[in-house]
Protein backbone atom coordinates (compact mmCIF):
# COMPACT_ATOMS: atom_id res chain seq x y z
CA UNK A 1 0.00 0.00 0.00
CA UNK A 2 1.41 3.24 -0.92
CA UNK A 3 2.13 6.13 1.14
CA UNK A 4 -0.57 8.42 -0.50
CA UNK A 5 -3.15 5.09 -0.02
CA UNK A 6 -2.35 5.17 3.90
CA UNK A 7 -2.55 9.33 4.35
CA UNK A 8 -5.64 9.35 2.28
CA UNK A 9 -7.17 6.83 4.40
CA UNK A 10 -5.88 8.41 7.97
CA UNK A 11 -7.35 11.65 6.98
CA UNK A 12 -10.16 9.96 6.14
CA UNK A 13 -10.60 8.03 9.36
CA UNK A 14 -9.83 11.08 10.70
CA UNK A 15 -12.69 13.20 9.37
CA UNK A 16 -15.33 10.80 9.99
CA UNK A 17 -14.49 10.09 13.72
CA UNK A 18 -14.82 14.06 14.18
CA UNK A 19 -17.81 13.68 12.07
CA UNK A 20 -19.19 11.01 14.54
CA UNK A 21 -17.92 13.01 17.87
CA UNK A 22 -19.33 16.38 16.65
CA UNK A 23 -22.93 14.01 15.84
CA UNK A 24 -22.65 12.20 19.48
CA UNK A 25 -22.63 15.57 21.45
CA UNK A 26 -25.02 17.12 19.23
CA UNK A 27 -27.15 13.70 20.16
CA UNK A 28 -26.31 14.54 23.65
CA UNK A 29 -27.23 18.21 23.23
CA UNK A 30 -30.98 17.11 21.84
CA UNK A 31 -31.64 13.99 24.07
CA UNK A 32 -34.80 15.32 25.79
CA UNK A 33 -36.50 16.32 22.41
CA UNK A 34 -38.33 13.79 19.99
CA UNK A 35 -37.46 10.26 19.60
CA UNK A 36 -37.81 11.09 15.63
CA UNK A 37 -35.08 14.15 16.05
CA UNK A 38 -32.62 11.54 17.47
CA UNK A 39 -33.61 8.54 14.84
CA UNK A 40 -32.53 11.48 12.09
CA UNK A 41 -29.45 12.27 13.56
CA UNK A 42 -28.52 8.75 14.15
CA UNK A 43 -29.40 8.02 10.42
CA UNK A 44 -27.50 10.91 9.06
CA UNK A 45 -23.93 11.43 10.80
CA UNK A 46 -22.37 8.11 9.13
CA UNK A 47 -23.32 9.54 5.80
CA UNK A 48 -22.23 12.74 6.55
CA UNK A 49 -18.75 10.94 8.12
CA UNK A 50 -18.74 9.09 4.92
CA UNK A 51 -19.44 12.34 2.55
CA UNK A 52 -17.16 14.39 4.54
CA UNK A 53 -14.55 11.83 4.83
CA UNK A 54 -14.31 11.53 0.78
CA UNK A 55 -14.76 15.53 0.28
CA UNK A 56 -11.71 15.90 2.38
CA UNK A 57 -9.77 13.27 1.24
CA UNK A 58 -10.24 14.28 -2.78
CA UNK A 59 -9.16 17.89 -1.09
CA UNK A 60 -12.37 19.48 -2.20
CA UNK A 61 -11.86 18.55 -6.02
CA UNK A 62 -15.15 18.30 -6.94
CA UNK A 63 -15.30 16.33 -10.25
CA UNK A 64 -17.40 14.77 -12.20
CA UNK A 65 -17.39 11.67 -10.93
CA UNK A 66 -17.67 13.33 -7.28
CA UNK A 67 -20.45 15.66 -7.90
CA UNK A 68 -22.40 12.32 -9.12
CA UNK A 69 -21.55 10.07 -6.09
CA UNK A 70 -22.56 12.89 -3.94
CA UNK A 71 -26.21 13.27 -5.84
CA UNK A 72 -26.83 9.65 -4.80
CA UNK A 73 -25.51 10.21 -1.58
CA UNK A 74 -28.06 13.07 -1.73
CA UNK A 75 -31.10 10.84 -3.29
CA UNK A 76 -29.96 7.69 -0.87
CA UNK A 77 -30.42 9.88 2.39
CA UNK A 78 -33.78 11.48 1.41
CA UNK A 79 -35.21 7.95 1.18
CA UNK A 80 -33.17 6.35 4.56
CA UNK A 81 -33.64 9.14 7.01
CA UNK A 82 -37.59 9.00 7.05
CA UNK A 83 -37.48 4.86 6.37
CA UNK A 84 -35.00 5.02 9.48
CA UNK A 85 -37.79 7.32 11.00
CA UNK A 86 -40.26 5.62 10.99
CA UNK A 87 -39.26 2.17 11.55
CA UNK A 88 -37.53 3.56 14.81
CA UNK A 89 -40.45 4.92 15.85
CA UNK A 90 -42.05 1.53 15.11
CA UNK A 91 -39.86 -0.26 17.20
CA UNK A 92 -39.67 2.12 20.16
CA UNK A 93 -43.81 1.77 20.09
CA UNK A 94 -43.48 -2.21 20.21
CA UNK A 95 -40.71 -1.98 22.97
CA UNK A 96 -42.59 0.49 25.12
CA UNK A 97 -45.73 -1.98 24.89
CA UNK A 98 -43.51 -5.31 25.41
CA UNK A 99 -42.22 -3.36 28.59
CA UNK A 100 -45.73 -2.21 29.61
CA UNK A 101 -46.91 -5.54 28.93
CA UNK A 102 -44.24 -7.25 30.93
CA UNK A 103 -44.93 -4.60 33.88
CA UNK A 104 -48.98 -5.59 33.82
CA UNK A 105 -48.19 -9.09 33.73
CA UNK A 106 -45.48 -9.02 37.02
CA UNK A 107 -48.31 -6.21 38.86
CA UNK A 108 -50.86 -8.92 38.17
CA UNK A 109 -48.50 -11.75 39.51
CA UNK A 110 -47.45 -9.80 42.38
CA UNK A 111 -51.48 -8.69 43.10
CA UNK A 112 -52.07 -12.76 42.61
CA UNK A 113 -49.67 -13.52 45.45
CA UNK A 114 -50.72 -11.43 47.92
CA UNK A 115 -54.33 -11.81 46.92
CA UNK A 116 -53.53 -15.86 47.78
CA UNK A 117 -51.94 -14.29 50.84
CA UNK A 118 -54.69 -12.97 52.43
CA UNK A 119 -57.29 -15.19 51.27
CA UNK A 120 -55.24 -17.87 53.17
CA UNK A 121 -55.56 -15.77 55.98
CA UNK A 122 -59.06 -14.77 55.51
CA UNK A 123 -60.61 -18.11 54.80
CA UNK A 124 -58.70 -19.83 58.03
CA UNK A 125 -59.97 -17.34 60.44
CA UNK A 126 -63.70 -17.80 59.84
CA UNK A 127 -63.11 -21.69 58.91
CA UNK A 128 -61.28 -21.87 62.09
CA UNK A 129 -64.41 -19.97 64.17
CA UNK A 130 -67.15 -22.07 62.50
CA UNK A 131 -65.16 -25.58 63.53
CA UNK A 132 -64.71 -24.27 67.00
CA UNK A 133 -68.49 -23.58 67.40
CA UNK A 134 -69.72 -26.81 65.78
CA UNK A 135 -67.63 -28.60 67.77
CA UNK A 136 -68.83 -26.80 71.07
CA UNK A 137 -71.95 -27.68 69.69
CA UNK A 138 -71.17 -31.42 69.20
CA UNK A 139 -69.07 -31.51 72.58
CA UNK A 140 -72.23 -30.61 74.37
CA UNK A 141 -70.50 -27.27 75.73
CA UNK A 142 -72.96 -25.29 74.19
CA UNK A 143 -76.26 -26.55 75.58
CA UNK A 144 -78.60 -23.98 76.52
CA UNK A 145 -81.19 -22.46 73.82
CA UNK A 146 -80.28 -19.16 74.24
CA UNK A 147 -75.99 -20.33 73.60
CA UNK A 148 -77.31 -22.45 70.98
CA UNK A 149 -79.09 -20.20 68.94
CA UNK A 150 -76.19 -17.28 69.24
CA UNK A 151 -73.81 -20.07 67.71
CA UNK A 152 -76.37 -21.00 65.17
CA UNK A 153 -76.12 -16.83 63.74
CA UNK A 154 -72.63 -16.69 64.56
CA UNK A 155 -72.06 -19.77 62.34
CA UNK A 156 -74.64 -18.22 59.61
CA UNK A 157 -72.97 -14.85 59.28
CA UNK A 158 -69.49 -16.89 58.86
CA UNK A 159 -70.66 -19.15 55.93
CA UNK A 160 -72.72 -16.17 54.53
CA UNK A 161 -68.95 -14.34 54.35
CA UNK A 162 -67.03 -17.53 52.98
CA UNK A 163 -69.78 -17.52 50.32
CA UNK A 164 -69.66 -14.08 49.40
CA UNK A 165 -65.82 -14.07 49.27
CA UNK A 166 -66.13 -17.35 46.91
CA UNK A 167 -68.58 -15.46 45.08
CA UNK A 168 -65.98 -12.82 44.18
CA UNK A 169 -63.40 -15.32 43.28
CA UNK A 170 -65.75 -16.66 41.14
CA UNK A 171 -66.55 -13.34 39.13
CA UNK A 172 -63.01 -12.12 39.10
CA UNK A 173 -62.26 -15.59 37.06
CA UNK A 174 -65.07 -14.53 35.08
CA UNK A 175 -63.61 -11.16 34.53
CA UNK A 176 -60.17 -11.90 33.98
CA UNK A 177 -60.95 -14.92 31.60
CA UNK A 178 -63.21 -12.66 29.44
CA UNK A 179 -66.23 -14.96 29.76
CA UNK A 180 -68.52 -12.41 31.40
CA UNK A 181 -71.74 -11.13 29.98
CA UNK A 182 -74.00 -8.32 30.62
CA UNK A 183 -76.97 -6.99 28.92
CA UNK A 184 -75.79 -3.47 28.25
CA UNK A 185 -78.50 -1.11 26.73
CA UNK A 186 -80.02 2.24 27.93
CA UNK A 187 -80.01 2.95 31.80
CA UNK A 188 -81.58 5.20 33.78
CA UNK A 189 -78.78 6.33 35.82
CA UNK A 190 -80.82 8.72 38.05
CA UNK A 191 -83.42 5.71 39.20
CA UNK A 192 -79.87 3.30 40.01
CA UNK A 193 -78.41 6.13 42.26
CA UNK A 194 -81.49 6.53 44.56
CA UNK A 195 -81.92 2.59 44.53
CA UNK A 196 -78.26 2.40 45.67
CA UNK A 197 -78.21 5.02 47.99
CA UNK A 198 -81.96 3.38 49.74
CA UNK A 199 -79.81 0.13 49.97
CA UNK A 200 -76.63 1.53 51.67
CA UNK A 201 -78.42 3.91 54.10
CA UNK A 202 -79.48 1.38 56.76
CA UNK A 203 -75.78 1.27 56.70
CA UNK A 204 -74.96 4.74 56.98
CA UNK A 205 -78.01 5.62 59.85
CA UNK A 206 -76.07 2.58 61.97
CA UNK A 207 -72.75 4.54 61.97
CA UNK A 208 -73.84 7.73 61.87
CA UNK A 209 -72.91 8.72 58.57
CA UNK A 210 -75.03 11.23 56.27
CA UNK A 211 -75.42 10.75 52.88
CA UNK A 212 -76.20 13.76 50.16
CA UNK A 213 -77.48 13.78 47.11
CA UNK A 214 -76.42 16.05 44.60
CA UNK A 215 -77.55 16.75 40.41
CA UNK A 216 -80.82 14.94 40.59
CA UNK A 217 -81.12 14.60 36.64
CA UNK A 218 -84.44 13.69 35.97
CA UNK A 219 -84.00 10.66 32.78
CA UNK A 220 -80.55 10.72 32.55
CA UNK A 221 -79.75 7.64 30.62
CA UNK A 222 -76.28 5.99 30.13
CA UNK A 223 -75.14 2.80 28.34
CA UNK A 224 -74.91 0.20 30.44
CA UNK A 225 -75.93 -3.05 32.50
CA UNK A 226 -78.27 -1.89 35.52
CA UNK A 227 -77.79 -4.52 37.96
CA UNK A 228 -73.72 -4.55 37.58
CA UNK A 229 -73.94 -0.56 37.88
CA UNK A 230 -76.14 -0.38 40.72
CA UNK A 231 -73.41 -3.59 42.41
CA UNK A 232 -70.50 -1.19 41.55
CA UNK A 233 -72.28 2.08 43.32
CA UNK A 234 -73.13 -0.27 46.30
CA UNK A 235 -70.03 -1.51 46.54
CA UNK A 236 -68.30 2.53 46.25
CA UNK A 237 -71.16 3.55 48.68
CA UNK A 238 -70.09 0.97 50.91
CA UNK A 239 -66.20 1.41 50.72
CA UNK A 240 -67.35 5.19 51.68
CA UNK A 241 -70.03 4.73 54.71
CA UNK A 242 -67.36 2.28 56.38
CA UNK A 243 -64.06 4.82 56.06
CA UNK A 244 -65.93 8.07 56.99
CA UNK A 245 -65.62 9.05 60.76
CA UNK A 246 -68.73 9.52 62.79
CA UNK A 247 -70.91 12.23 61.87
CA UNK A 248 -68.86 12.59 58.42
CA UNK A 249 -70.82 12.53 55.05
CA UNK A 250 -70.78 10.82 52.13
CA UNK A 251 -72.18 12.49 49.12
CA UNK A 252 -72.99 10.50 45.69
CA UNK A 253 -73.59 13.15 42.56
CA UNK A 254 -74.64 12.79 39.21
CA UNK A 255 -73.69 14.72 35.75
CA UNK A 256 -73.06 14.59 32.00
CA UNK A 257 -70.53 15.94 29.74
CA UNK A 258 -70.56 15.63 26.25
CA UNK A 259 -70.86 12.21 25.27
CA UNK A 260 -70.81 10.78 28.64
CA UNK A 261 -72.60 10.32 32.15
CA UNK A 262 -70.72 9.98 35.47
CA UNK A 263 -71.33 9.00 38.74
CA UNK A 264 -69.23 10.58 41.97
CA UNK A 265 -68.82 9.16 45.16
CA UNK A 266 -66.72 11.45 47.80
CA UNK A 267 -66.32 10.54 51.28
CA UNK A 268 -63.96 11.48 54.61
CA UNK A 269 -61.38 8.61 54.75
CA UNK A 270 -58.69 11.09 55.09
CA UNK A 271 -57.18 10.62 51.88
CA UNK A 272 -55.22 7.93 49.85
CA UNK A 273 -51.49 7.68 50.43
CA UNK A 274 -50.04 8.83 46.77
CA UNK A 275 -48.42 6.12 45.90
CA UNK A 276 -51.17 3.29 47.04
CA UNK A 277 -53.51 5.39 44.71
CA UNK A 278 -52.22 3.62 41.54
CA UNK A 279 -53.31 -0.03 43.21
CA UNK A 280 -56.38 0.88 44.54
CA UNK A 281 -58.15 -1.35 41.38
CA UNK A 282 -55.99 -4.30 41.76
CA UNK A 283 -57.06 -7.55 42.99
CA UNK A 284 -56.34 -8.12 46.81
CA UNK A 285 -55.71 -3.82 47.43
CA UNK A 286 -56.98 -3.45 50.68
CA UNK A 287 -54.93 -0.92 52.49
CA UNK A 288 -53.70 -0.44 55.67
CA UNK A 289 -56.71 1.49 57.11
CA UNK A 290 -59.44 -0.74 55.11
CA UNK A 291 -57.84 -4.10 57.17
CA UNK A 292 -58.24 -2.28 60.49
CA UNK A 293 -61.61 -0.89 59.87
CA UNK A 294 -63.15 -4.12 59.70
CA UNK A 295 -61.64 -6.84 57.92
CA UNK A 296 -64.23 -7.83 55.45
CA UNK A 297 -64.14 -8.95 52.45
CA UNK A 298 -60.79 -10.68 50.20
CA UNK A 299 -60.02 -6.95 48.59
CA UNK A 300 -61.44 -7.69 45.43
CA UNK A 301 -64.24 -5.25 45.05
CA UNK A 302 -62.46 -2.52 43.44
CA UNK A 303 -60.94 -5.20 41.30
CA UNK A 304 -64.14 -6.59 40.27
CA UNK A 305 -65.76 -2.84 40.11
CA UNK A 306 -63.60 -1.92 37.35
CA UNK A 307 -63.86 -5.50 35.16
CA UNK A 308 -68.07 -4.35 35.65
CA UNK A 309 -67.32 -1.06 34.14
CA UNK A 310 -64.88 -2.45 31.83
CA UNK A 311 -67.34 -5.14 30.33
CA UNK A 312 -69.21 -2.01 29.73
CA UNK A 313 -67.37 0.47 28.02
CA UNK A 314 -67.04 2.38 30.53
CA UNK A 315 -64.22 3.56 33.40
CA UNK A 316 -63.34 4.14 37.21
CA UNK A 317 -60.77 6.20 38.49
CA UNK A 318 -59.91 7.93 41.96
CA UNK A 319 -58.63 10.91 43.00
CA UNK A 320 -57.82 12.41 46.59
CA UNK A 321 -60.51 15.42 47.68
CA UNK A 322 -60.62 16.92 50.95
CA UNK A 323 -61.69 15.50 53.32
CA UNK A 324 -61.17 12.33 51.66
CA UNK A 325 -61.35 10.70 47.92
CA UNK A 326 -63.39 10.38 44.85
CA UNK A 327 -64.24 7.60 43.06
CA UNK A 328 -65.45 8.72 39.64
CA UNK A 329 -67.27 6.31 37.07
CA UNK A 330 -67.92 7.26 33.65
CA UNK A 331 -70.35 5.74 31.09
CA UNK A 332 -71.30 6.20 27.42
CA UNK A 333 -74.51 8.51 27.08
CA UNK A 334 -77.36 6.75 25.51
Amino acid sequence: MSPDTVHSIVIGLLTSLAVVVAGALALHALRRRSLSVSIALLTLVPLVAIIAGVVITSQFMFTAELRRTALVWLAVTTVSVPSAVLLGRSIARQSVWEREALERERSAERSRRELLAWLSHDLRTPIAGVQAMTEALGDGVVSSPEDVRRYAQLIRGETRRLASMIDDLFEMSQINAGTLLLDVGPVAVDDVMRSAVAAVRPLADQRGVSIAVEGHHQGTLAVGAAPELMRVLRNLLGNAIRHTPQSGTVTVSLGSERSEVWLRVSDGCGGIPDLELASVFDMGYRGTAARESDGQGAGMGLAIARGLLDAQAGSIAVRNREPGCEFEIRLPAA
